[in-house]
């Protein structure tokens, strides 16, 4: 039995802007998540094709021992919460899965996604079959709604319904900006639509732990996603030379990071 529920994501930015956005957001999000001896370590990061799908493939580990629930670090042996991600980015869809070598075949999380140009009003945008559509949870996130945000991630510089973008002119987002949004064709706009599957089969905890993971991912594309847009200018005259350039370095300095400081970025929260 898996769990499966679809997160979509609207923003003021096309469907190009948001491949430079995404590359870039990540790469900081990731040093802000690494050091005190944890975060993230980059294996591959490489062109791929196969069977007439190509794009971008990357194999992280994520050393996260403080950032998984007490209840499940009572019963991981040491060494056991460290999960490696690999993703297939063949942009506008990305394919990524998690894994644990000490869970083995009893744990996994799988991220599809694709980027549309609309309002996120697409139904089953990734073709299931009507029987598995049936039982898929969608859940809007909007951006700009700090309701959405935990009380400890609010950081009033990543606030969209503050942030005005010197570049663009985009911002602040007020509580109507969807519905500005479409009805005013010279603002860009895209949905992210994310299919989330989580398998966990633990006795005890299996239920537990994937509804966990799935208010987890939720904070995370709710909280990555207001980052973006309020980062829009750092990013938004970048190119994809630029940022490859830029995921060289970044690599580089997770590895200098996650030996020193202390722990940093996004810690469990509530059990």
């Amino acid at each position: 039995m898996v769990l499966i529920k679809e997160f979509r994501v609207l923003l003021p930015c096309s469907v190009e802007e948001y491949q430079v956005g995404q590359l870039y957001s990540v790469a900081e999000a990731s040093k802000n998540n690494t050091g005190g001896g944890e975060g993230i370590e980059v294996l591959r990061n490489e062109p791929y094709e196969k069977e007439g799908e190509k794009g971008q493939y990357t194999h992280k580990i994520y050393h996260i021992h403080s950032k998984v629930p007490s209840f499940v670090q009572m019963f991981a042996p040491e060494g056991a919460l460290v999960f490696h991600e690999k993703a297939w980015n063949a942009y506008p869809y990305c394919r990524t899965i998690v894994t644990n070598e000490y869970m083995k075949d009893d744990f996994f999380i799988k991220i599809e996604t694709w980027h549309k140009p609309d309002m996120g009003t697409q139904e089953n945008v990734h073709g299931l079959s009507p029987e598995s559509w049936e039982e898929v949870e969608v859940i809007p996130i909007d951006i700009a709604d700090r309701t959405q945000v935990n009380e400890y991630d609010y950081k009033a510089d990543e606030d969209p319904a503050i942030f005005r973008s010197e570049k663009t002119g985009r911002g602040p987002l007020g509580p109507d900006w969807k519905n500005n949004l479409g009805s005013h064709s010279d603002c860009p706009h895209m949905t992210a639509y994310k299919l989330v599957t989580v398998h966990f089969r633990w006795w005890g905890l299996q239920g537990r732990v994937e509804k966990f993971i799935h208010k987890q991912e939720k904070r995370l594309f709710t909280n990555f996603h207001r980052q973006l847009f309020c980062w829009l200018d750092r990013w938004v005259d970048f190119s994809m030379e630029d940022i490859r350039r830029m995921e060289e370095e970044t690599q580089k300095e997770l590895d200098k990071m996650r030996n020193e400081g202390s722990l940093r970025g996004m810690c469990a929260g509530e059990d």
